[in-house]
C-alpha cells in the first residue's frame, strides 16, 4: 500500500490539534489530521470543558429560581428529565463537532478517523475502520489531550466509581455523592450534582480547595459551597474503597483514625495523566520528564526535530485555549518564523459559584519568588450592579509592580469572572498600569467597573469605597 504523503500531520482533533490543523492549512501547507473518536473536538469538547459548562449553565437556572423567592418571583418545583437534560448537552457536542469538521473540509485538509501510532520520526501509521494506513510526514504535532486519573485503589471496575468523563454523562441523581478531590473539576461537577439535589461530600487531602489559587478568591468559592454541599472536609485522605451491594463503601482518616462510609456514586477527581500510551513515541526521540508528560522547548519542539507536542501532554496548565496557542506557536516554528512560548499570559478559570479567574502574576506566585508587590482590591459588595444580580460575593483585584506601578496580575471572583477576565489579559499583556485602567471609562452599571475601581483603589480615589493608599 502507497502511503499518504504530507507535510504537516496533526495527531488529534481537540482545541490545539484542529487549532494548528487549520492554522497550518490557512498558512497555505498540505495537512493532514488525524483523530480516534467519530465526533472532533478532543477532550475539551467531547468531555471536558463544553459539556461541563452546559450543565453548569443548566444547574444554574435551578439555584436561580429557588433563589429568586427573596425577589418576591416564585417558581414551583422544577422536575429534571435526565435523558432530556443529557440529550440537550449532546446536542450541542454534536453541532460543534460537525461545525469543526465542515471547517476542516473547506480547509482542504485531509482527515483520518482512526488510532495513530509512530512507526519512527517520520512515519504514522493509523489503525482505521478500514485497515491500516501509513503517513509518511515532514512534520508532526502531538495533540493527543489527557485522560483523568484513577488510582489503582480506587478502580474497582465498578461503574458507581466515576472519573469526570462517566459524571458529566449524567447516568443518574445519586443521593449521596462523594467527590475525591477539592480541585476545579470535583468543584465543578459537585457544582452541577448540589443543584440536581444530590447531598455532595468533597473530600481534600490538601488544607484548602482549589489549591494554589489566592487564599482570598478561594474564598467566597469555599463559603458557597459549604451552603450549596453536604459538607467539605479538609485534610481528609482516602483509604480505601470497596463495593457493598449497589453502594461503595469508603474508608477515610480522620483525625488519624480509619472510619467507614458507604455513598451511592464517588467522583474521583484527582489530577489528569497524558494520553501516551501504546503512542510509539519509542521508535522516535521524543522524551518525557518524570510525570511522563512529553519534553519540548519554548517552539513546542520535541527532542525529536521532526515532532512537536501541544496542550495537555506537555503538562502544566491544562487548559484548551494553552492548547490553542501552542499549536500556532508549533506552526509557526515549522514555517521558520520567530515565534515561542514565552511571556504569554494564559488566563485560567474555575467554573464554580461562584466563579474564579485570574491571569498573569498572583499573590502565591510572587511571595514564592520573592517578588515584591502592591495589591489593589475592589469588593463586590459596593457594586451596584452585583447588588442588582444578588451577587454580591465577589471581588476583583491587581497584582502591581510597586515601582513602574504596571499591573502584572488579576485575580477575580464572582458571578460570571470567566467573562470578566479578559481586560485583565489584556492590561498585562500590554504591560498596561494601574493608571491606564483607571482612566478607561467603564459603562455604569457593571460588573467590569470593578476593574477601573480596583485600580482607583490604588491611588486612593475610588468613588464606591472608602480607601486610602498607603
Amino acid at each position: 500500500m502507497e502511503p499518504i504523503t504530507t507535510e504537516i500531520v496533526v495527531l488529534g482533533a481537540g482545541p490545539g490539534g484542529y487549532a494548528a490543523a487549520f492554522y497550518a492549512a490557512d498558512k497555505g501547507k498540505k495537512v493532514t489530521l488525524v483523530e480516534q473518536n467519530p465526533r472532533l473536538g478532543g477532550i475539551c469538547l467531547n468531555v471536558g470543558c463544553i459539556p461541563s459548562k452546559a450543565l453548569l449553565h443548566a444547574t444554574e437556572i435551578l439555584r436561580e429560581t429557588s433563589a429568586s423567592a427573596l425577589r418576591g418571583i416564585e417558581f414551583g418545583a422544577p422536575k429534571v428529565d435526565l435523558e432530556k437534560l443529557r440529550g440537550w448537552k449532546n446536542s450541542i457536542l454534536d453541532t460543534l463537532g460537525k461545525g469543526i469538521k465542515t471547517l476542516a473540509q473547506h480547509r482542504k485538509i485531509q482527515l483520518i478517523q482512526g488510532r495513530g501510532h509512530f512507526e519512527d520520526s517520520q512515519t504514522l501509521r493509523v489503525e482505521t475502520a478500514e485497515g491500516q494506513k501509513f503517513i509518511r510526514y515532514e512534520k508532526a504535532i502531538i495533540a493527543v489531550g489527557s485522560k483523568p486519573t484513577l488510582p489503582s485503589a480506587f478502580d474497582l471496575g465498578n461503574p458507581r466509581v466515576m472519573t469526570s468523563t462517566a459524571a458529566l454523562d449524567l447516568p443518574d441523581i445519586p443521593e449521596n455523592l462523594l467527590v475525591v478531590g477539592g480541585g476545579y473539576i470535583g468543584m465543578e461537577l459537585g457544582t452541577v450534582y448540589a443543584a440536581l439535589g444530590s447531598h455532595v461530600v468533597v473530600l481534600e487531602a490538601l488544607p484548602a480547595i482549589l489549591a494554589g489559587i489566592d487564599a482570598d478568591l478561594a474564598r467566597p468559592v469555599l463559603r458557597a459551597a459549604q451552603k450549596a454541599f453536604k459538607e467539605i472536609r479538609l485534610n481528609t485522605k482516602v483509604l480505601k474503597m470497596a463495593t457493598v451491594g449497589k453502594q461503595i463503601k469508603v474508608t477515610v482518616e480522620i483525625d488519624k483514625q480509619p472510619r467507614e462510609e458507604l455513598y451511592d456514586r464517588v467522583l474521583v477527581s484527582v489530577g489528569r495523566s497524558p494520553n501516551l500510551a501504546d503512542l510509539g513515541l519509542e521508535n522516535t526521540k521524543v522524551s518525557k520528564d518524570d510525570k511522563g508528560f512529553i519534553q519540548c522547548n519554548t517552539q513546542q519542539q520535541t527532542d525529536d526535530p521532526n515532532i512537536y507536542a501541544i496542550g495537555d501532554v506537555n503538562g502544566g496548565a491544562l487548559l484548551a485555549h494553552r492548547a490553542t496557542k501552542e499549536g500556532k506557536i508549533a506552526v509557526e516554528a515549522i514555517l521558520g518564523e520567530a515565534s515561542a512560548f514565552e511571556n504569554i499570559v494564559i488566563p485560567a478559570v474555575v467554573y464554580t459559584d461562584p466563579e474564579v479567574a485570574w491571569c498573569g502574576l498572583t499573590e502565591i506566585e510572587a511571595k514564592q519568588k520573592g517578588i515584591e508587590i502592591k495589591v489593589a482590591k475592589f469588593l463586590w459588595g459596593a457594586s451596584g450592579r452585583a447588588l442588582t444580580l444578588d451577587r454580591p460575593d465577589g471581588l476583583t483585584k491587581l497584582i502591581i509592580e510597586p515601582d513602574t506601578e504596571r499591573v502584572l496580575g488579576v485575580g477575580i471572583t464572582g458571578a460570571g469572572a470567566g467573562e470578566l477576565i479578559s481586560e485583565g489579559v489584556l492590561a498585562v499583556e500590554m504591560g498596561a498600569t494601574a493608571r491606564d485602567i483607571a482612566d478607561s471609562v467603564h459603562p455604569h452599571p457593571t460588573l467590569s467597573e470593578s476593574l477601573m475601581e480596583a485600580a482607583e483603589s490604588f491611588y486612593g480615589t475610588a468613588t464606591h469605597t472608602l480607601s486610602r493608599r498607603e
